[in-house]
């Protein structure tokens, strides 16, 4: 490539070397969704100048992830081998330099953008070359939105400070992540039957799986970092409709209680203002107006709330066994699926578009969409036991490799992956 001259001769002959090694065949098709929104990022066509700094775009493109590839599906076993034999070549010849913390966009002449080109030529985002390294053309644009996509950010093709902070993540970094997460996917693609429902936590996304193809994928809402979504394997065997909520030991301990005191101090009630019910423990409604918030008491109450508008697990409750007390459900706020970053509840998991993982849920009980947006819009309590429970893994998965070559990498959320803080930044 024309740019890779303006480097040192050393430098030049390792890149060189590093992806003579790789396939070509998975370099030709190594950022092809199989299926997505309504452009491709990977296309010759991209978005209007306006569209990269549309919010709405970004919303869009969060709350409604492309289909791809199953993650722990069995083929993705081999493309990981590769990937970690490619990373550990780069990090064998001295990984790639910071990119400095400036934004970078279509136009500007920057001599960070040299470093750019040189970290996207590595992870092999990008392929076409230039005579003018410094200068961000729209191919440069295209590498950057790869990569974007690929690392669970919207792709804008402006370099921001989040892709910055994802840029920066050190080779090796990356190379032990794929490595740990090879053994959670053999793992899992052992157990994995032919229809599942998939929670990836870090990806904050859920996938209904059928014959090792993903049916439908969901922008998700998981546990915030000191309220963590458990990883677990279990059976969905029952849905909810326009559930009663039972407001959780932790929301009680953790934001009801605190909320009630502040209130109380003002003369307001917390339990009138949120439309909840309190309950002793002989079952008997208690006047929310003589709850003592600072009692010792008041954890062991039961507190409810009535399907409607405000209810925060929305029309609908997904359930499972489990010692965890987590569940899926909708919300009646979707204003967070919308988001890059969506750790944000309590530990359970809120699905958008969550009709369509529920109507294929129901589907050997012989329901339609029909049925199931009709109870969304009559308010009607319902539960509906499976007649075929459906196994669900909710799963920890921050790295991993598609058939078609992709190398995916997500925020190590939790910090599970032993290389600190750096990919957990962005």
């Amino acid at each position: 490539m024309a740019w890779v001259a303006v480097l040192s001769g050393r430098r030049a002959a390792k890149l060189i070397g590093i992806f003579a090694a790789a396939s070509l065949s998975q370099a030709a098709t190594a950022y092809a969704w199989t299926s997505g929104p309504s452009w491709s990022p990977f296309a010759d066509t991209v978005p209007t100048y306006s569209q990269r700094y549309d919010r709405s775009f970004i919303q869009d493109w969060e709350a409604n992830p492309p289909r791809g590839y199953p993650t722990i599906s069995p083929n993705n076993i081999e493309p990981m081998k590769a990937a970690i034999k490619r990373y550990a070549a780069i990090v064998e010849n001295g990984g790639w330099k910071r990119i400095p913390e400036i934004k970078l966009q279509v136009g500007v002449t920057h001599r960070a953008v040299a470093l750019l080109r040189e970290r996207l030529y590595l992870s092999g985002d990008l392929r076409e070359g230039t005579s003018y390294p410094d200068y961000f053309d729209h191919y440069l644009e295209r590498a950057v939105k790869r990569f974007q996509a690929s690392n669970g950010l919207a792709p804008t093709g402006v370099v921001d400070a989040r892709t910055i902070a994802a840029l920066n993540v050190p080779a090796s970094a990356r190379l032990r992540q794929l490595r740990i997460n090879l053994d959670r996917i053999t793992s899992l693609a052992r157990s994995a039957g032919k229809r599942y429902v998939l929670v990836n936590i870090p990806a904050a996304q859920i996938e209904a799986v059928e014959d090792n193809r993903v049916v439908s994928r969901h922008s998700g809402v998981v546990g915030k970092i000191d309220r963590q979504t458990p990883e677990l394997r279990s059976m969905i065997h029952e849905l909810n409709f326009n559930p009663v909520w039972t407001v959780p030991p932790t929301v009680i301990t953790k934001d009801l209680i605190p909320k009630g005191r502040e209130m109380s101090r003002r003369n307001e009630d917390v339990l009138k203002v949120y439309g909840i019910d309190a309950y002793g423990p002989d079952g008997k409604k208690i006047d929310s107006s003589k709850i003592n918030w600072s009692s010792n008491a008041v954890p062991n109450l039961v507190f409810r709330q009535q399907p409607g508008k405000d209810n925060p697990l929305g029309f609908v409750k997904i359930n499972f066994h489990n010692s965890h007390s987590v569940y899926l459900h909708d919300t009646p706020s979707e204003s967070m699926f919308g988001r890059n970053f969506r750790a944000a509840s309590s530990g359970c998991v809120r699905v958008q578009n969550i009709e369509q993982l529920v109507t294929w849920l129901l589907r050997d009980n012989g329901w339609t969409i029909d049925q199931v947006l009709a109870l969304r819009k009559s308010g009607e309590r319902k539960d509906v036991a499976l007649k075929k429970p459906v196994p669900i893994y909710m799963v920890y998965i921050t790295a991993w490799a598609t058939e078609d070559g992709v190398v995916q990498f997500r925020r190590d959320l939790y910090q599970k992956d032993g290389v600190g803080e750096v990919a957990a930044a962005y």
